[in-house]
């Protein structure tokens, strides 16, 4: 490093630490990499591979070649302008040595639709009673990476008719309007007034904007503003019913900071049900070899999660769980536990992450995954309903993709929509 202002990328797991992290990354814990004076900007030099830069977006390594990220299309930190489109392939062709490669566009500057609308600045009144405030979630205990908060919600103590649970990858990219993406996430809330959220990719930025929104006073959270500043990215649990505790348990073997958060949740009128997260380690598909898919490290954690759960007599488990059923098999599954998906859809693909219905995403190289899922185990509820939201643009906003098609460069005017997976919307009932 250059100097003690300069972010630094990990070594092991490429995370972008910011520059008060001076001994370890705050993700895998590696040491800081030895002062190089060569080094000016944050970039990641191995004396076996070429220079790197770090991706602000997703932390992804890639080469001085490569003026926006390999892997999300986020513009290199460090050039002011575009370089080499001439080593852009084409977004039209797949690639056989990496099949499921889903982006590597570049992103110009954003321009807005001149015919854009503001969003509705109208609030729509959540349902349920008072809560406490999430400033009054404080950690009370820390022990062995797990760490546990009080949380206290009530209702306004009628039974509920209906139990609605919501799961959604918000997206972390920060440049892509990030206030109206979040602001239409709120709108999807206030729509369907989920009791129960779980969120993944949310950042400090993102916490902020959600914490001022009108919606969130009706919600109790599992992370405090003191820890949300801490982290680089998280998922976190929203209630809207009584909260009895709420933990999160790191997996033993993931470099990327993937944890299991869980809260422990009372139901006016209903049984007890236990709600967990998470985002299981993504796939990091990358030169040289492409092979960085961790379909390893993802089946262990998610035989860790379902080990930690089993134990529960109702439980959901939602999350952007990165699976691939062709690289990381069948989802392994105990005994009374169900994909909801696959038990109230059968026969319909349920991507999530599409490329082809999500028209943001035009450009990028054809990937249609069903990475988010809700899986259950229920003896005193029985499934109601499953279905996706986030799938309509907002309103009159565009952005613009410039991309390299054939040799020929072309500037693509796309919609914008909340995120690039579409969310999961599950409705419960009482036995």
């Amino acid at each position: 490093m250059s100097s003690s202002s300069s972010s630094w990328s990990c070594t092991k797991c490429t995370f972008l630490n910011s520059p008060s992290r001076k001994l370890n990354c705050m993700v895998c814990l590696t040491p800081v990499p030895l002062p190089s004076s060569s080094s000016p900007t944050p970039l990641s030099v191995s004396s076996n591979d070429e220079p790197k830069w770090a991706c602000k977006g997703c932390t992804f390594l890639n080469t001085y070649k490569n003026s926006a990220c390999d892997i999300c299309g986020t513009r290199s930190p460090t050039l002011s302008s575009l370089l080499s489109f001439d080593d852009l392939t084409d977004s039209g062709l797949e690639s056989s040595s990496n099949p499921d490669r889903s982006v590597g566009s570049v992103f110009f500057p954003l321009r807005r639709c001149s015919k854009r609308k503001a969003m509705d600045d109208d609030v729509v009144e959540v349902d349920g009673g008072s809560v406490v405030s999430s400033e009054s979630l404080g950690f009370v205990k820390k022990k062995n990476k797990e760490i546990e908060t009080k949380g206290v919600a009530s209702d306004s103590g009628a039974s509920v008719s209906c139990l609605k649970i919501l799961s959604y990858n918000v997206w972390f990219r920060e440049d892509l309007e990030l206030n109206l993406r979040m602001r239409a996430i709120g709108h999807i809330i206030q729509l369907h007034s989920p009791h129960l959220i779980c969120f993944q990719e949310v950042t400090p930025e993102i916490y902020g904007i959600f914490r001022k929104s009108n919606w969130w006073k009706a919600y109790s959270c599992s992370v405090s503003v003191d820890a949300a500043q801490s982290k680089g990215y998280f998922c976190m649990l929203l209630s809207k019913v009584g909260v009895k505790s709420f933990s999160c348990k790191s997996f033993r073997n993931s470099i990327m900071g993937r944890e299991l958060t869980i809260a422990e949740v009372e139901v006016p009128g209903r049984k007890p049900l236990v709600l967990a997260t998470s985002h299981l380690e993504s796939p990091c598909p990358g030169p040289p070899k492409w092979d960085q898919m961790f379909s390893r490290e993802r089946v262990e954690q998610a035989n860790e999660a379902v080990e930690i759960l089993r134990a529960n007599t109702n439980v959901v488990f939602g999350g952007d769980m990165n699976w691939d059923d062709k690289l990381d098999g069948r989802f392994p599954l105990p005994d009374k536990w169900v994909d909801v998906w696959e038990v109230l859809k059968p026969g319909d693909s349920g991507f999530t992450y599409d490329t082809k219905a999500n028209p943001m995403l035009s450009g990028n190289r054809t990937l249609q995954k069903r990475l988010d899922r809700i899986l259950c185990r229920l003896d005193d509820y029985k499934l109601g309903g499953i279905e996706m939201v986030g799938k309509e643009a907002i309103p009159g906003l565009s952005y613009v993709k410039e991309k390299k098609v054939r040799g020929e460069m072309k500037e693509l005017e796309l919609p914008v929509l909340p995120s690039d997976h579409f969310g999961l919307l599950l409705t419960l009932s009482p036995k």
